[in-house]
């Protein structure tokens, strides 16, 4: 078991990768497919069937069809090679990425949670759905809304960023027409 374990950790780090790295939408959503996948068969080999389950089922299966209906109905699936608008986005990111992650080491090795563990397991008595929606629904519902408000705004926000201009029907591109089109407008005008 633990070696399944080890497998697939080291498959959801590998789809995570994956997912950052590609160039193209609808492989770095294949790579999020993917770990996805991995991190429901690490719950399943820590005895939650529930949560492997639900992993497979709304994570795999309903979120990523959102996601790759998102991509496609945007047209985001051509590779990025055009230059980045903003100077200095990824230095800035790359230092908010570094900052984050040593936030996330602080805090995992001095965090100290006030209930033994031993309590808190038992809270989810083995991954059964009711167990597991007592505690989601009650000691977690803060973080459980907040994910879902999350998942939101990446939607909204990846509609904001690749929504293109809506064609202008005459195929002049807004604006003013050129003046020999307003020329012809005036002759037709004055003939009535």
């Amino acid at each position: 078991m633990i070696l399944a374990f080890y497998i697939l950790g080291a498959l959801a780090i590998i789809g995570g990768v994956i997912t950052t790295g590609a160039r193209n939408a609808v492989h770095a959503a294949l790579g999020l497919v993917g770990t996805l996948l991995a991190v429901a068969g690490l719950f399943a080999t820590m005895n939650a069937a529930f949560l492997a389950a639900t992993q497979v089922i709304v994570y795999a299966g309903a979120i990523m069809v959102l996601f790759l209906f998102v991509i496609m109905m945007l047209n985001a699936n051509a590779p990025v090679t055009a230059k980045d608008p903003l100077p200095f986005v990824r230095e800035l990111a790359g230092i908010a990425g570094t900052l984050i992650a040593g936030a996330f080491v602080v805090i995992a090795y001095t965090y100290k949670d006030p209930r033994p563990l031993a309590e808190g397991a038992a809270d989810v008595r083995g991954g059964t759905a009711q167990a597991v929606g007592e505690t989601l629904l009650t000691r977690f519902l803060l973080p459980f809304e907040v994910v879902s408000v999350l998942l939101l705004v990446a939607v909204v926000g990846a509609v904001a960023l690749v929504q293109r201009p809506a064609p202008q029907p005459d195929g002049f591109g807004g604006g003013a027409p050129p003046a020999s089109h307003a020329g012809a407008e005036l002759e037709r005008e004055v003939q009535v």
